[in-house]
């Protein structure tokens, strides 16, 4: 049994945490029970200078969670369409969040909202005592790749080549390509 991460764990940087989180338990509670899925894809964004960073023009009503403490959800709508769910880290007042892109057997950050039922109604929750969502760990530690990030063709080079995705390297995963 997974042991959920507390506030320790997520007031780490993002630029550590995009690549830890590969292996833990993302967990949602439903009406049909509890959903726990091993995250096996994540993106880093970091911070105002990160031009990839939804916080990279300031703190505007949509980006306010990015500057709570680690450990808060920021789920907000891709394309009019999907909510797509991230964790906040780092301390407060510092805009950087982990984009959980994928987890067993859902490949792409709108399936796993769509498949574990997380939508905009859990944007600021907090993951650490939320009985709703949150992640755990079990110990499984799998290795895993680095690449770039997708879909930030609008950022300046040095960020839209950093090596901040993360995925899993597991035959049964399949990570979306660019």
């Amino acid at each position: 049994m997974g042991k959920r991460l507390l506030r320790r764990y997520y007031s780490q940087p993002a630029t550590v945490l995009a690549a830890d989180l590969i292996g833990k338990l993302l967990c949602r509670r439903t009406d049909a029970g509890i959903l726990k899925y091993r995250i096996a894809e994540t993106e880093c964004y970091y911070r105002e200078q990160d031009t990839a960073c939804h916080a990279s023009k300031g703190k505007t009503e949509r980006t306010k969670v990015l500057y709570e403490k680690g450990g808060t959800a920021y789920v907000y709508l891709c394309y009019g369409i999907h909510s797509l769910f991230n964790v906040v880290t780092g301390k407060e007042g510092f805009p950087e969040a982990v984009l959980i892109r994928g987890v067993e057997d859902y490949n792409g950050p709108g399936k796993v909202t769509k498949a574990m039922s997380i939508d905009r109604s859990l944007n600021g929750i907090d993951l650490v005592t939320s009985k709703e969502l949150w992640i755990e760990d079990d110990g499984v530690r799998p290795e895993y790749t680095a690449a770039k990030r997708v879909g930030i063709d609008y950022a300046t080079p040095e960020y839209r080549d950093v090596l901040w995705r993360y995925i899993i390297k597991d035959g049964r995963y399949k990570a979306v390509q660019n």
